[in-house]
Formats: C-alpha cells, structure tokens, sequence
C-alpha cells in the first residue's frame, strides 16, 4: 500500500521509491547469500547503534552482510548521492521471457553480496560490443517468437511494466545488408561509330590469357569468323587460361579484312600519315600503268561492299582517304531506316562537287545548332533570316547592274567615274572592281568557314548512297597527287570479306606492372591491342573480357580524330522520333490493330530489320541497332565493376 501511496503516475522514478526498493533487494540477498537463511552477526568494527540490514549512507554495502571479505567498512564518498551514482555496467538486456529474466535477477543479487567495497555500478555486464553480438545471435536463433526489449537502471523498478514496453531493436552497422541498397546495374554501353587507334585493358586478374595462342586456337578462330559462327561462355570462368573456346574467340574478335594491302606500309590512318610513308618504298608513284591497275582493282572492291551492305550481307565498312573518311551503315543500323554515309571532314569544293553531282545531303550539326537557336531566340533568329534575304536580294540587285553595265559597254565609263583617284595614283590597272565570284565567296563566307571543322560532317542517305560510290570512283581529287602518298587508292575496311579484300589481325600485347594505389603498391595485369579497331571488334572484346576478368576492367581509348563525329544523329534518326509518336497514335486510335501495309511501314521506320546473316555477333548487332547519344564526341574510357558499366565520352 506504501507503494501505491507513494507513486505518481506524472513521476515514474522518485527517490523515495528506488531508496526503499534498494533496501529491500539488499535485505532479501542478504537473507539468501546465508546458508541458514538468516542474517549473520555483525562483523567486527561495526557501531551497535545502527540497526540490522540498514544502510546509514549510500553507496556503502550492508552492514550485516555475511559476505564481507574485510573486516572494515568502506568510507562514505561525501560526493555520491542517488542522481550521480550511474554507471553504464547497471544495464542489463530484459528478454519477455520470465525464465531468463529471473536468471539474470538471481545472478545479479548473488554478485552483489559477494564482493566487498564495490558500489551499485557493480551488477554484471557485457561490453556493449558484446552485447550486440549477443542481440544478434539471440535474433537469428528466436527470429519468428523475437519481442522488443529495453534497458533499465533499476531492474525490479520496471518489472512489472516490462511486458508492456517496446524499443526498437538496436542492430550494429555489419547487420545491415549490403544488397539492400545495392546500385543500379548498366549491362551496355552506347555505340561507337568512331575508328580507334589502340585500346588499353587493365584489370587486377591477369590478362595473360590473350597472348600466344596455340597453333589450333589460331586456326579455329579464324575458322569461326569466317564462318560467322560463336561459341557460348558461361557468366564467369575459374581459369580463362586454360578455357580454349575463350582464347579461339579472342582471336576471332581480332580479325578484320581491308583493301588494298601492302605488308611494308601502313594503311591506316591516311589523315596526317604522311610521316609512315616517308622512306616507304612506292613503285606506283611514277607508273601510271600501275596507279590505274591499282585503282580497277579497287572499284572492284568498293562495288562488291555496297553490293553486300545493299543485300544486308555487310554491316558497315570504312573509305579512309588522305582528306577524309566515309562510314557506310546498312539499313536499320543507328537507328537509321535506310542505308546510310557519313563524311567528315570536307571542305566547299568537296560539297560543290556533290551538288554538281545531283547528290542530296544534309549538314547534321549544323542543323541541329540552328534549330537549338531557334528555339532559344526564335525573334533574333528571324531578324538575321530577313536581313539575308534583303542582303540576297541587294547582291542580286548588284549583279544584274553589272551583267546589263558589261552588255551596254558602259563599264569603262563608270569605272573610270567610280575610280578617277586611282587614276591619279596611277594603280588604277592593280585594283580591280569586285566582280560576281567575290560576292559569292563573301555570301558563302559562313560555309567556307566550316571547311576541316568537325561541324562539316555530311550525311548522305537512301538512294543518293549509290550515286555517292559511282561519284567516289570517278572523283580524280580522291587519290593524292602529290606527296607520299601520291597514286595510292584509299583504305576499305569491313568486318566481313568482300571481294579483293585481305584479312589481317589486331596486334594484342600483355604485360604485367605494379601499380601505385594509395599507399600501397598493387598488381595490374593490362593488354593493349593496336589497328584499326571496328565499333564490332571493340564490343566483341569487351563481351569475352566480362567473364574472363569476372566483371571488373577498364579501358583507355584512342580515337581517330577525324571519326569522331560518326556519332552525330542522322536526319533519319530525327524523323523516327515522329514516326515513333505517331505510331503510338495509331495504335490508341484503332485499338492496336494494324493493316499489313501500315505494319510494314512502321516495322521498316523502327529499324527492326534482320540483320542476322551480316556476319557479327548477336550482341552487338543489338547494339550497334541503338542510336548512338554521344553525338559529334566519342568514347575515351569505358570502365566495368561488379559487371556494371560506366563510361566518358
């Protein structure tokens, strides 16, 4: 009744309450620590005016507790009192179930009869790293009957509220999962248009694996691209050493095929190369016999590459010349719906030509940097086009003037009036009036400006392709005529065989170094392959490294330069985005049904073509189907950790 009288619900811990509890726990372990039951004698030393079992100050022990090893007493500490005589040692873990918490309350009161001197902080327990082990285990091994628990400086303060208060479990940080909150996975990277030089692999697995191939690896993987057939790897490989059908895929991936070639020159690049032909020996250059056998033979080879990209039969194929470069793309790859070229860089006279020519092109950056402008400033936008008209039409305005001037012969007089002060000098047969082809170049001034810029990239599409090959035979301006290079007919590169072509195979070197990471030095195998690397090849590659190298590498990329724009998007790209949309409109309006004319068209517009008999791997014809968003830039490291992708253009 005590209790109850003296218990405030607003105040749950008085002094009062937790001063008689203590000296009732401390009385009933003094009963239970004597062997009879009953409290012992009091021990020598002892003032007889203090009652039995009473604890004058606080947090001195019983005074009549058997258990007293000493026969002292310990000192009053004058600066204790109840508030400041917390320790973390009085928690303890209070589990729902009765039988342990009785355990552990019995334990407790026999430990503090048993030692002398010690204060209340001395009830047993756990390191708190001790204890999370403990919660844990505990967790694991009561998961489906588990409750809350909770801490508690007094014990039998709370016992009888103990079934009615829930915390939240505390877990240590190991107990979290990690999967949880594990990152987004990239299985591929963007297409790459663009040739590159050399690509260097590092990786902490050795990489030795792709070097020195046995005589029968060698022929089985030439055996297998010419045939265009490819071998399934599992998810990850334990030795690729010793996994043969890894290594005759390594050298499948390396082989590629071009036209012409010659074994003691380089073909590749002809942009800027001048320095590896100097010294060469070139026996065509004052036979011109032999330039012209050189160059049927290469008509040849150019035909037969459209003939097989036209039948889907080659995916793409490189024209590398001294000047400029050329992609061809068959229908449905980059997104595009019909077969498609690219050139870059070229100059006014090149684009003059192909007009002449009745070729139809389009400036892609060009145009997408003036439809941005547009769109940002479409009122300074339509000033500057109505002060070009006005200009045209004062240039027009000027050469009519001039053409009627030179037909009345007139022209002396009104040079001779618009030039009397030259006359005066006498100069006046040095300076010149402008005539019409000055104010066309000054018109043209913009366009001129774009000459060997990556913004002069042409693209060429449909049927305009094929008069583009009969213009690039006959074109006399291809082939140099002058220079190292002079009389030598440009590079073809293709990943399949084509007619005249010779295959040859990237150079793959590997080596071993110590790498500096942090503090610590770490072994890194790398392996570098040197050529014209195919956007095919570089996928094919990176596709066997996965498994070998147990999804962790990375690789450094070195691109021709002037084949990096190869990513910029076609018009035919642009326009699929509108078919997209209105696709999407037909099928909400007739309840996705479609005749069989209009699925043809909207199957040949989404680029979904069969592309499986052009002789590449399923996976990057997949790839190479997908518009590249790189734009005019290209790929310069691709990196693969926990068979996740992550890239820099």
């Amino acid at each position: 009744m005590s209790q109850q009288a003296g218990y405030s619900p607003s105040f749950k811990r008085p002094a009062e309450i937790m001063r008689m509890r203590r000296k009732r726990a401390r009385s009933e372990a003094g009963v239970f620590s004597s062997p009879s039951g009953q409290g012992s004698t009091a021990s020598p030393g002892q003032s007889d005016s203090s009652p039995a079992n009473v604890r004058p100050f606080s947090p001195g022990p019983l005074f009549h507790s058997q258990n007293r090893s000493g026969g002292g007493i310990k000192r009053r500490n004058p600066f204790a009192n109840i508030e400041n005589t917390f320790s973390p040692k009085k928690k303890l873990l209070i589990y729902n179930d009765e039988g342990n918490a009785e355990a552990a309350d019995s334990l407790k009161m026999n430990r503090s009869t048993e030692k002398e001197g010690d204060d209340m902080s001395t009830k047993t327990s756990l390191p708190f790293s001790a204890i999370l082990n403990e919660v844990e285990k505990q967790e694991h091994q009561h998961m489906s009957s588990k409750k809350c628990l909770t801490f508690s400086e007094d014990d039998s303060l709370f016992e009888e509220e103990e079934e009615d208060v829930k915390s939240p479990l505390l877990k240590s940080p190991q107990a979290i999962a990690p999967a949880s909150i594990a990152p987004p996975v990239c299985t591929a990277y963007p297409a790459d248009w663009s040739l590159k030089t050399r690509v260097l692999f590092t990786s902490p697995l050795s990489l030795s694996w792709a070097e020195h191939p046995k005589a029968q690896e060698e022929a089985l993987g030439i055996s297998q691209h010419c045939r265009a057939q490819f071998s399934t790897l599992p998810h990850s490989l334990q030795d690729p050493k010793s996994c043969s059908e890894l290594r005759c895929a390594f050298q499948q991936s390396l082989a590629y095929w071009q036209h012409p070639s010659l074994p003691w020159i380089s073909l590749f690049p002809r942009i800027n190369a001048e320095r590896s032909f100097t010294g060469k020996s070139s026996p065509w250059a004052q036979d011109t016999a032999l330039q012209q056998s050189l160059m049927r033979e290469w008509s040849v080879s150019l035909s037969s590459l459209y003939s097989l990209l036209k039948a889907r039969l080659c995916p793409y194929f490189y024209l590398c010349s001294y000047q400029f470069t050329v992609l061809f793309r068959a229908t449905g790859l980059g997104g595009s719906s019909s077969i498609s070229a690219l050139i870059s860089p070229t100059t006014r006279g090149l684009r003059e030509a192909m007009k002449a020519e009745g070729i139809e092109f389009s400036l892609p950056l060009v145009e997408e940097r003036r439809k941005s402008r547009e769109q940002q400033n479409p009122s300074v936008d339509q000033r500057e086009e109505e002060e070009e008209q006005k200009e045209k039409a004062r240039e027009c305005c000027e050469l009519k003037e001039d053409d009627e001037d030179c037909q009345a012969g007139d022209e002396g007089e009104d040079e001779d009036g618009d030039f009397s002060w030259l006359k005066e000098m006498g100069i006046q047969d040095k300076i010149k009036k402008p005539d019409s082809i000055s104010i066309q170049l000054r018109k043209e001034g913009h366009t001129v400006s774009l000459d060997h810029k990556p913004e002069s990239v042409v693209c060429v599409e449909g049927s305009h392709t094929f008069t583009l090959i009969n213009f690039l035979i006959n074109c006399k301006s291809l082939v140099a005529s002058a220079g190292s290079q002079a009389g030598l007919p440009p590079t073809l590169l293709a990943p399949v065989a084509f007619r005249g072509a010779t295959m040859h195979t990237l150079k793959a070197r590997s080596v071993n170094v110590k790498s500096q990471i942090g503090s610590t030095y770490q072994n890194i195998s790398s392996l570098e392959i040197t050529g014209p690397i195919l956007p095919s090849s570089l996928h094919t590659v990176t596709t066997l490294l996965r498994p070998a190298q147990k999804g962790n590498f990375s690789a450094t990329l070195y691109t021709h330069a002037p084949t990096a724009v190869m990513n910029t998007h076609t018009t035919q790209q642009q326009v699929r985005k509108s078919y997209t949309s209105l696709k999407k409109k037909y099928h909400k309006r007739y309840n996705n049904t479609l005749t069989p004319a209009v699925s043809v068209c909207f199957q040949v517009t989404d680029g979904s073509v069969d592309l499986s008999g052009c002789g590449l791997h399923p996976a990057s014809i997949q790839q190479l189907q997908q518009p590249s968003n790189l734009g005019k830039t290209a790929l310069t490291h691709i990196n693969m950790n926990n068979y996740s992708y992550t890239w820099r253009n």
